[in-house]
């Protein structure tokens, strides 16, 4: 039937009762008869409205500890029947059937159950069978049946049934069938991912987007999946782009190399650190950051690890920036830093980030690990008749993880727990480090005394010759080229300490 269908009958069985109360009393009021289970046909008694519990339809009891309540022909007969079709309308008729025109479900929380560290027992009973299937009949049969399949949707329903007197369109039923099947479907892939440790399947569901300005040039349409509020508080400024939000990926995901150490301040751009400090205090930390390229700071993303004073503020403000991020900021720092409207300003939450790592490929997708290896004084082996300093590895291993998060090739330069300069996604190793090069010049750096980091191995000792007539005097490299001993051959003669880390950090 296409045409408008007025409910006289609802099937309503859910896990949580939030939001259920007005829906029921308004199909109360409509004298919409109400059949139920468990623990949902108790809160409806309470509410005084009466309700028809399943058993008497079925002349069955809940079974199997709950396991089995629904699962039976007199339910499913009641949701799948087709009203045009005269064999359906006569088989309701001869095994005494009820017509269910709507059926409100609220699956079991599988998700949250897994996410709470709970046991594989008490995990396994949050799968639902007689919901989800409920879920599929109903959406199935759109035609008759209006499918409600979250307590998100409980509000427009309400509004929707008390602006009809209880009767929904074909359109509206299509519409919340999509819902539906949206709902199903997701609950599916998380106990499959759950389950999975053998089969090479990539199964992923995202329920939230949120549609962007554009993506990243304006003639592009972008949106975002994933709960940006769970990551972040957002205290002020406009909404973020898609632009935007890689930096502020690229941004937290650096940061994290630096998070229970001393304070700590990056600038990006472009995916890109263009200056980081760690120092005694944030404020210097920033100082700091900004002289490795000023320039290229201009409407950058900022991010600290430790929060954001007053006098950090106060030079953070002089500087035009899209987004500011910091685990708290004072009050005084906060009220300068609104002095600027668009500018966004975010607090980052500690929550666990997702350990894979996907991008479009031709016609598929490619799938990794996040590269969750950094080096570590343990990892260096010294390969040079001269040894570095203490102050040197300090910066290499400093380099290191700055090295690890820039866009390939790369090639850092640190000093003193700072950043000097970089190259940045060239399409030869020595093109990256001129570059590097011509930058700290620029910017007034001694480069003598200062160390390189490289994301991958020298095929030939130019790069390492480059660096020492730049004044470079430490070097932090993977190794693994069939020609290393040219390099270190050059160190030795020119009294260069190199490490190898034998792990390499290409970033594409």
């Amino acid at each position: 039937m296409s045409t408008p269908i007025k409910a006289k009958a609802a099937l309503i069985s859910v896990f949580s009762k939030e939001g259920l109360e007005p829906l029921i009393k308004k199909f109360d009021e409509l004298g919409i008869t109400l059949y139920s289970t468990g623990g949902t046909e108790k809160f409806i008694k309470d509410l005084g409205v009466p309700v028809v519990p399943v058993e008497d339809v079925t002349s069955y009891p809940s079974i199997l500890g709950g396991r089995v309540k629904t699962l039976h022909p007199k339910v499913f007969g009641g949701i799948l029947n087709r009203q045009d079709n005269e064999s359906d309308v006569a088989e309701m008729k001869e095994y005494d059937i009820p017509q269910l025109d709507i059926v409100i479900v609220d699956l079991y929380p599988f998700e949250k159950t897994v996410a709470s560290g709970a046991s594989e027992q008490d995990i396994v009973e949050k799968i639902d069978i007689g919901g989800i299937s409920l879920i599929r009949a109903a959406a199935k049969n759109f035609k008759d049946t209006l499918c409600v399949s979250s307590v998100d949707d409980y509000e427009e329903v309400l509004e929707l049934i008390s602006a009809n007197e209880g009767t929904t369109t074909l359109a509206d039923r299509k519409r919340f069938a999509a819902k539906a099947f949206n709902v199903s479907s997701h609950y599916d892939t998380a106990i499959f991912n759950y389950f999975n440790e053998e089969e090479v399947v990539y199964k992923a569901s995202y329920t939230q987007g949120k549609s962007l300005r554009y993506g990243e040039n304006p003639h592009q349409k972008g949106t975002f999946f994933g709960d940006f509020d769970a990551m972040f508080d957002q205290l002020h400024g406009k909404e973020l782009s898609y632009n935007n939000l890689l930096d502020v990926d690229a941004a937290v995901n650096l940061m994290a190399e630096f998070q229970n150490e001393a304070p700590t301040f990056a600038i990006l751009k472009h995916n890109n650190a263009c200056g980081l400090a760690q120092r005694d205090t944030l404020h210097q930390a920033y100082v700091d950051a900004l002289a490795g390229d000023p320039v290229s700071a201009f409407g950058g993303i900022l991010i600290a690890n430790k929060e954001i004073d007053k006098a950090t503020a106060e030079e953070i403000h002089k500087l035009f920036c899209e987004v500011v991020i910091a685990p708290s900021y004072s009050e005084e720092a906060l009220e300068i830093l609104k002095g600027k409207k668009n500018r966004v300003l975010l607090i980052q939450k500690p929550i666990a980030l997702p350990n894979d790592q996907v991008r479009s490929c031709l016609n598929g997708i490619l799938v990794q690990d996040k590269d969750a290896k950094t080096d570590s004084l343990e990892d260096l082996s010294t390969v040079t008749n001269n040894k570095p300093t203490e102050q040197e590895l300090s910066d290499l291993i400093f380099a290191s993880k700055i090295c690890k998060h820039t866009k390939s090739n790369t090639i850092v330069f640190a000093k003193g727990k700072q950043l000097c300069a970089s190259g940045t996604g060239q399409t030869s190793r020595v093109d990256a480090l001129r570059q590097a090069v011509d930058k700290a010049v620029s910017f007034g750096f001694d480069l003598k005394g200062a160390v390189m980091a490289s994301d991958a191995f020298f095929p030939f000792p130019d790069c390492v010759e480059l660096a020492d007539k730049a004044g470079i005097t430490a070097v932090i490299q993977p190794g693994g080229s069939i020609k290393d001993q040219l390099s270190i051959d050059y160190c030795n003669e020119n009294e260069l300490a190199m490490v190898m880390t034998g792990t390499r950090h290409f970033k594409h």
